[in-house]
C-alpha cells in the first residue's frame, strides 16, 4: 500500500487542528445557507474533522435553500465531538466513528445515532497499524509487549482491540497507550512508541515520511462503518427531527457529488488541511461515504464490538446499543437522494 509525502505545512496544520479538538477548542465556521440579519432560520451547527465536506457542500450546492442555517464545528477525532453534542453545543456529528457512541453510552452521555456512514466500496479501510521506519514489528504476534499508541475511544481503538484479539493478544500482553492524535503523531515521529493505530490523514503522512503499514483496516477487524449522531433535542423535537433529516438527506448529496467529482473532493480535503495533493487522493480514495438507515447487521457489528470493549475492559458498564439509536431516515435509505 502507497501513501502520498506530506507538506510540512500540512503536518503542522494537522497537528494545530488536532490539539486545539483535544483542548475542547473547537474551530466554528458557518456555510451554507445565507439570510438577511435577523433572520428566524433555525441553526444546526455540525460537527466534523476536516475531512473536506465543509467546501464539498459549497462546491455540491446540495443546501441552497434549505430551510436553516448550519455552522460548522471541527474536532481531531470522536470523542470531545461526542461529548459536545452530549453537551449540546453540537447539534449533529456528521463523521463519528463506530467506537466513539459505544464510549460515550458507557459513560451515560445524552446523545442518539441517527443514521449510519458506510463505505461505498469495501475495500476502502477505514483505520491503519503504522510502524515506524525500520521497525521490526512484521506481524501482529510481534506487537506482544510492545507500546501501542492509539486514541482511547476513537474507531481505531476498535480497531486495535480486534486487530490483537486476532492473534490471541489483549490489552494485557499489548501496552495501548492514551494519546490524542497531536500527541500520537508526536510520538510516532519522536520513537516513543512502537507502533501506531490510526486514520487517515495521519496514517498516509507517517507512511509518507518512511512508516510502513503494518495492516489496513477491513471488516471483520474494522467494522468500516461510521455514525451520525445527534444531540437528543433534535430528535424529540418534531419540527427540529423534521429539519435534521432534510439535513441529513442534503449531506448524503454532498457526500454523493464527492463520491462521484473526486478531484473536487482532493481539492477541498487540500484546502481544509493543507496536506499535498498526493496525499489528500489518499484520503479520499479510502473516505468515500453514504449516509444509510442503521441496519439490524450494522446494529449487531456494532453490538459485538461493544461487548469487546467490555470484555477487554476497555469500558466499564455493557451498552445495549439498540437504545442509543433512533433511525430518522427511511428503510433502504442510500444517500442519492
Amino acid at each position: 500500500m502507497k501513501f502520498g509525502k506530506a507538506s510540512t505545512n500540512g503536518r503542522r496544520l494537522l497537528l494545530a487542528v488536532a490539539l486545539a479538538g483535544a483542548i475542547g477548542a473547537a474551530v466554528l465556521t458557518a456555510t451554507g445557507t445565507s439570510t438577511a440579519a435577523g433572520s428566524a432560520k433555525p441553526t444546526f451547527v455540525i460537527g466534523q474533522q476536516s475531512s473536506g465536506i465543509i467546501s464539498l457542500v459549497k462546491d455540491s450546492h446540495a443546501f441552497d435553500g434549505a430551510p436553516y442555517n448550519i455552522k460548522w464545528a471541527v474536532f481531531p477525532f470522536g470523542p470531545p465531538e461526542v461529548e459536545a453534542i452530549s453537551a449540546g453545543q453540537v447539534d449533529v456529528g456528521t463523521d463519528i466513528g463506530d467506537v466513539p457512541p459505544i464510549n460515550g453510552a458507557a459513560k451515560d452521555l445524552g446523545f442518539k445515532v441517527v443514521a449510519a456512514l458506510v463505505p461505498p466500496d469495501a475495500k476502502q479501510a477505514g483505520n491503519y497499524l503504522v510502524v515506524p521506519k525500520g521497525s521490526p514489528i512484521k506481524k501482529l504476534a510481534d506487537l506482544r509487549g510492545k507500546n501501542v499508541g492509539v486514541p482511547f475511544g476513537s474507531s481505531a481503538h476498535g480497531f486495535l482491540l480486534n486487530a490483537v484479539a486476532s492473534v490471541g493478544l489483549s490489552p494485557t500482553s499489548v501496552h495501548f497507550v492514551n494519546l490524542v492524535p497531536a500527541a500520537l503523531a508526536a510520538a510516532f515521529t519522536g520513537g516513543k512508541i512502537d507502533a501506531e493505530a490510526i486514520w487517515n490523514p495521519q496514517a498516509a503522512v507517517d507512511v509518507g515520511r518512511g512508516g510502513r503499514v503494518l495492516l489496513a483496516g477491513h471488516p471483520p477487524l474494522d467494522p468500516n462503518v461510521g455514525f451520525v449522531v445527534a444531540a437528543t433535542k433534535n430528535v424529540t423535537d418534531p419540527t427540529r427531527k423534521a429539519l435534521l433529516t432534510d439535513l441529513l438527506k442534503r449531506l448524503g448529496r454532498a457526500y454523493q457529488y464527492g463520491n462521484t467529482h473526486p478531484a473536487v473532493w482532493v481539492k477541498d480535503v487540500q484546502k481544509e488541511t493543507g496536506i499535498d495533493e498526493k496525499t489528500a487522493k489518499v484520503v479520499v480514495a479510502n473516505g468515500k461515504t453514504t449516509i444509510r438507515y442503521v441496519t439490524p447487521s450494522i446494529l449487531k457489528a456494532e453490538q459485538q464490538l461493544a461487548d469487546a470493549f467490555l470484555n477487554a475492559k476497555q469500558i466499564t458498564k455493557r451498552v445495549n446499543v439498540t437504545s442509543i439509536v433512533v433511525n430518522i431516515l427511511p428503510p433502504g435509505y442510500t444517500g442519492e437522494s
